[in-house]
């Protein structure tokens, strides 16, 4: 896409030009567009469950812009050589549970039959001109609070090579399914910077994308980073996806991994995310306040993980 000149229109707020969640085009002075479209091959083998989360995780590029979801289009490639209907049924039924949660209308959609299967969502949401919220704008001083654990890509590789139990799978596809709605809500009454989520460029590769070219320094908690059950115990048998590897040479070259970290913690905050929370950056004087409305709310693993600092240069330490 950077080979390819677009011009930018005087109403769009956010465009293509930085690597945000959605784009957001202004209509008036007190009403912005915001459009996202995203899709994914199955996680879990459930086919309910999947188009559940991908609706989830479809819908959270809004509720990280600052917006509130209005429609949504559903996105179906699917084998009809391999599957039968009633399996697309049933993704779909997942898709519209996470959809009317949201308080979203489904307006319809497209299929295409394809070779390997794929559900999403194009999302049109609203936003005040004057909140829409990017993943930049960090500053000296902030804190950094992250509304799901980590660890959904390892926890898929155990699961798709048949190790991981039903209380391991349980929690792990009970995150994913969690709408971002309640954390966005309670976002919205705090001084927020900055706020994206948490999906396949992991944790480092997501901080990467919020310092930007910025002369900041982002040092990561590693203890207080919230973390699935049974994540750790398979990163130290080497169940890493490919997407981690990659992740590793996107952002690995700004991180510096602290002596006391274990080899496990530094890979899961690499670990290619689905459906992961919003990163929220914001006055470090009210992360705790907002930790705490969080968990009110219900988000239980809600937590402080990082401070920004004063660096020579765009820089991540997980200590």
């Amino acid at each position: 896409m950077r080979s390819i000149t677009v011009k930018i229109g005087a109403n769009v707020i956010v465009g293509m030009e930085g690597s945000d969640d959605a784009g957001v085009y202004r209509l008036s002075d007190d009403i912005a567009l915001v459009q996202t479209l995203d899709f994914i091959t199955p996680i879990v083998d459930d086919p309910f469950t999947f188009g559940r989360i991908a609706a989830v995780n479809s819908l959270s590029d809004v509720y990280a812009m600052g917006g509130t979801p209005l429609t949504a289009m559903n996105i179906v490639c699917f084998p009809t050589s391999l599957f039968s209907l009633d399996r697309l049924t049933a993704i779909l039924k997942g898709g519209l549970s996470a959809i009317e949660e949201a308080g979203v209308q489904l307006l319809g959609g497209h299929s295409v039959d394809d070779r390997e299967m794929k559900y999403g969502l194009s999302v049109t949401g609203l936003v005040h001109p004057g909140k829409v919220l990017t993943n930049t704008g960090l500053r000296d001083g902030d804190a950094i609070v992250l509304t799901k654990p980590l660890g959904t890509g390892i926890i898929a590789t155990a699961v798709k090579a048949g190790l991981a139990p039903g209380e391991i799978i349980a929690p792990f596809e009970k995150s994913m399914a969690t709408l971002n709605r309640a954390a966005a809500d309670v976002m919205r009454d705090f001084p927020v910077r900055a706020c994206t989520d948490v999906t396949g460029f992991g944790l480092m590769g997501h901080l990467k994308e919020m310092l930007g070219g910025s002369a900041l320094e982002i040092e990561v908690d590693a203890s207080a980073l919230p973390v699935l059950p049974g994540a750790r115990d398979f990163a130290s048998q080497g169940l890493n996806p490919a997407g981690l590897y990659r992740n590793r040479d996107f952002a690995g070259g700004l991180v510096t991994v602290g002596k006391d970290v274990s080899l496990e913690l530094a890979d899961i905050a690499f670990d290619p995310q689905t459906s992961g929370g919003l990163l929220i950056a914001l006055e470090s004087a009210a992360a705790k306040e907002l930790c705490n409305a969080l968990r009110s709310a219900g988000i239980a693993d809600a937590a402080e993980i990082a401070r920004v600092g004063p660096s020579g240069g765009p820089a991540i330490r997980l200590v």
